[in-house]
């Protein structure tokens, strides 16, 4: 007998009989001639190719690029596969990254939100804000993100140093409690008079509030993350409007209608 059979060829070679056959498809490995019984029979040099187009498919090499590489002379084979090294790297890497994210998802906030800022919704926690107000910290903060990227982590600072100030964390403390106020509630305006008052004798903590501003479409982006979660007429969207309004008087720019 010269040569084996295809299903021991595979079976020595470690694929099957179908993957064997899928090489001689698309090139990759010569099929054999037939022998006088009508078998096909694979010889040494069938089972190397065999044995090289596996290994090269194992590695990662896409099928499509095997045979050219099978085919080439050393050093066009070595850069051949240096590309390959660079891809698989590419993708492993890409994977990790998406590993990653799934271990910060399992987390909850850290897969959308850096560790400044998760170390900053625990201390809202520990400084008295409800679970419902630190929620409501949280989905600000990841559309804020989201929408004004390069503007983020100076905001995070500035939030970081206003928590330092009692007096800045009792006015947002009842302007969460002025959530629940009727919306012509004469406090609101009290509230967002004592709100702006404070922002403009502390220019660092003004920055809250005019520092996350887009290069585009302003308005529309400052409007979005400023109204987050409140309704239009409610008690609290009256309140920032009441607030940006005293903080425009003064000279401060907040996006406005028709700003850009």
């Amino acid at each position: 007998m010269n040569g084996v059979t295809i299903g021991q060829a595979a079976a020595f070679v470690g694929v099957t009989v179908k993957t064997v056959r899928h090489y001689h498809k698309l090139g990759l490995v010569k099929e054999p001639e037939r022998d006088g019984s009508g078998y096909r029979r694979y010889g040494s040099a069938e089972l190397l190719r065999l044995v090289q187009a596996r290994t090269l498919a194992a590695a990662g090499v896409p099928l499509a690029e095997i045979g050219s590489l099978l085919d080439a002379g050393p050093a066009p084979f070595a850069a051949a596969l240096a590309d390959v090294e660079r891809r698989l790297t590419e993708r492993i890497e890409e994977l990790i990254t998406r590993r990653d994210t799934l271990r910060r998802l399992a987390d909850g906030d850290r897969a959308l939100l850096p560790d400044r800022a998760v170390a900053l919704l625990e201390r809202l926690s520990g400084l008295g804000f409800s679970a419902d107000e630190v929620a409501a910290a949280r989905e600000g903060w990841v559309l804020a993100r989201a929408l004004v990227p390069e503007g983020f982590d100076d905001y995070l600072t500035h939030v970081e140093h206003a928590l330092d100030d009692t007096r800045f964390v009792a006015l947002i403390k009842r302007g969460a409690e002025a959530a629940a106020w009727e919306p012509d509630d004469p406090r609101i305006a009290e509230l967002a008079t004592a709100i702006a008052d404070h922002f403009l004798a502390n220019p660092a903590q003004l920055r809250i509030v005019t520092g996350l501003q887009a290069r585009t479409e302003t308005a529309a982006r400052y409007e979005l993350i400023a109204l987050h979660g409140e309704e239009r007429g409610s008690a609290a969207a009256r309140g920032v409007t009441l607030v940006e309004a005293k903080l425009r008087a003064a000279g401060i720019h907040i996006p406005g209608p028709g700003a850009r």
